[in-house]
């Protein structure tokens, strides 16, 4: 679904600067049509129905908007304390990317959802381990950049209980909180709101989502929830990486339950092993997923052949920035996907 956008604004350069950008980046969600007099305002109301509208300057007050779905008024900072309905403003001059999560936001809220799993649904994987400080986050990252490489759109879920986002992307954007609000609860359309508020990462192309807000919007989630934003976000991409938190509820289990692989991470602690040991040995998990799992032994680590699955054992790369570990490793995971 794409949403059918009509910006009227007399600003003729910022018009055609946010038209362009649309066009360019967000053309496979957002339709545009832009109005910068009167007269062609007035033409478009119409002859032509919008989903969203943004009116600068008051320029729809003598007109019939009665064809758009959602009116906004687009205003500068300094006029916004005299809008008595602050869910009806969009601010002018910030960032694009900011503006069309905002747009789809407040479209997403009116907008019907009709739940379920996508008929064309993402290749899920998840990256999980035991113990901590093994290196998820890392693998994690290194995996979604080695499909992007391949020419596949990749969006990556952080579930961690304390978010690693911040070490490795910009967080310019809204926050996955948003997203979190709307599940469960029957209203709006999340999978457009997801459209609206992921990132993009300039240099290496992975799709991503700002940190929640607070710890506890993570905490909140139900296995439920998290089934159903595994499904949604698997809907609007080719392959979905979910970074996973170290321990193994419910959540994990729906998590593995949608899961098409996982990769199982260790590494040189003795901490790291018991707890892989004790997971293959005692943990009746493990029988329930062990043909998606690959085996990753992460910073030099040496993993002993098991049962079935994968092994692959990762260099250890030494590096101060993170975002250059997982770039040099992604070239290490291609037998990923020959198991």
């Amino acid at each position: 679904m794409r949403i059918k956008l009509l910006i009227a604004t007399c600003e003729t350069d910022y018009a055609q600067h946010l038209s362009n950008h649309l066009s360019k980046h967000y053309a496979d969600s957002i339709i545009v049509c832009m109005c910068r007099s009167q007269e062609c305002l007035k033409a478009a109301l119409k002859s032509q129905k919008f989903d969203v509208a943004l009116f600068e300057n008051g320029m729809f007050e003598n007109e019939d908007i009665s064809l758009v779905s959602l009116p906004l008024m687009l205003i500068t900072e300094d006029k916004r304390q005299i809008v008595e309905e602050e869910s009806k403003v969009i601010i002018k001059y910030q960032r694009i990317s900011s503006i069309v999560a905002e747009i789809m936001a407040k479209c997403a809220k009116i907008s019907k959802y009709i739940r379920g799993i996508s008929a064309i649904r993402a290749n899920i994987t998840a990256v999980w381990s035991p113990a901590g400080g093994v290196g998820k986050t890392t693998v994690a990252l290194s995996y979604a950049a080695k499909k992007v490489s391949e020419g596949k759109q990749v969006l990556y879920l952080n579930l961690e209980s304390f978010s690693s986002v911040p070490a490795y992307f910009s967080e310019t954007g809204r926050s996955i909180s948003a997203v979190f609000e709307m599940l469960g609860d029957g209203e709006g359309n999340i999978k457009m709101l997801i459209r609206g508020i992921c990132q993009q990462d300039s240099g290496v192309g992975v799709a991503y989502f700002c940190r929640p807000e607070n710890f506890d919007d993570m905490y909140a989630l139900s296995a439920e929830n998290i089934a159903e934003l595994t499904s949604v976000c698997a809907s609007v991409t080719e392959e979905l990486v979910i970074d996973m938190s170290c321990v193994c509820d419910w959540r994990a289990r729906k998590v593995f339950e949608h899961a098409d692989k996982i990769l199982l991470v260790s590494d040189t602690t003795a901490t790291a092993k018991v707890k892989l040991s004790q997971f293959l040995s005692q943990h009746n998990v493990f029988e329930s997923i062990k043909e998606k799992v690959v085996f990753i032994g992460n910073k030099g680590a040496l993993i002993a052949k098991q049962t079935s699955g994968t092994i692959i054992n990762l260099p250890f790369v030494k590096a101060s920035d993170p975002k250059a570990v997982y770039k040099t490793l992604s070239g290490s995971l291609d037998s990923v996907d020959m198991s």
